[in-house]
């Protein structure tokens, strides 16, 4: 995980906790941090990492707090043993090979058939809420958000739980309109001709906040949204082509119901050389029909 994601983490971590999300959000993002960062003393000082994390030794609730300090002795004994590991090394030598995991992307990516990602596959523990029907919904999110993705199963869970969070609050509670919007979302992030929606919700660019009260308009994809838009505006084009300006005579009558209040048009519809054609419509009855002269 390089600093730019680490950055990004610490973030969404100081965001829930200013939201004052439930702890099992909070320890899931410790959890994360906690695996994957490889600290250095740069790294922790560039992302203020180690002042964030450590502030929560003090949080109300002990699994919390237990973790946070397990996390701060962690990144302390490595960059410690790290000093020591540069200043035993002869002048002159190539640093030591390390055998931690690097903080590649390798670290976080999903090996196996993306198309066919789901929790209980993947056995994600999906109780974050200790409410069955909203931990059903935080499980129907992670299957929307992982497929076709290769992130880790942790920051899949992450942000399923950030947007199922997200709706719970926005829709006030677990009630019909919630649940509608999630199995909604589901089915847009599961869409094949969408599959711009999910790395977007993944990344950040579309905040959770944002994504639960999106539209059925907004959710659809660029290219879906350029093809209406042409369609909408061949059908403008098609809907300002001039139609045959028509008159009302009283000197034409309606076979069917006998009124002279007739309206009428001409167009030419045979060779150039022969009378034109009259289409009459009753204003009455609206009965049609055409005069050849």
């Amino acid at each position: 995980m390089d600093a730019k994601e680490v950055s990004t983490r610490i973030h969404s971590l100081q965001k829930a906790l200013a939201d004052k999300q439930p702890a099992s959000v909070i320890i899931t993002m410790l959890e994360t941090l906690k695996k994957d960062v490889v600290p250095t003393e740069e790294l922790l000082r560039t992302t203020k990492a180690g002042i964030v994390v450590s502030k929560q030794k003090a949080n109300p609730n002990k699994e919390v707090a237990k973790l946070a300090s397990e996390i701060v002795q962690k990144w302390k004994q490595i960059v410690q043993g790290g000093h020591k590991k540069k200043l035993a090394a002869p002048a002159g030598s190539s640093p030591p090979k390390s055998n931690s995991p690097a903080p590649a992307n390798e670290a976080k990516s999903f090996k196996g058939d993306v198309s066919k990602r789901r929790w209980e596959s993947e056995k994600v523990d999906t109780a974050r809420t200790g409410t069955p029907s909203r931990d059903a919904c935080i499980g129907l999110i992670y299957n929307g958000l992982a497929f076709m993705c290769d992130e880790s199963s942790t920051n899949v869970m992450i942000k399923a739980m950030e947007v199922e969070q997200a709706a719970f609050d926005t829709y006030k509670g677990d009630n019909p309109e919630y649940r509608s919007k999630l199995r909604s979302l589901f089915q847009n992030l599961k869409a094949k001709d969408n599959r711009e929606l999910g790395p977007k919700v993944m990344s950040g660019e579309i905040p959770a906040s944002r994504f639960v009260v999106m539209s059925h308009e907004d959710l659809k994809s660029s290219s879906r949204k350029a093809e209406d838009a042409k369609l909408q505006k061949d059908n403008m084009k098609k809907a300002q082509v001039p139609m045959a300006e028509k008159s009302i005579s009283d000197a034409l009558k309606c076979g069917k119901c006998g009124q002279k209040k007739v309206s009428y048009s001409q167009a030419q519809t045979r060779s150039a050389d022969e009378p034109m054609t009259t289409f009459c419509e009753c204003t009455v009855c609206g009965n049609r029909w055409k005069v050849f002269h």
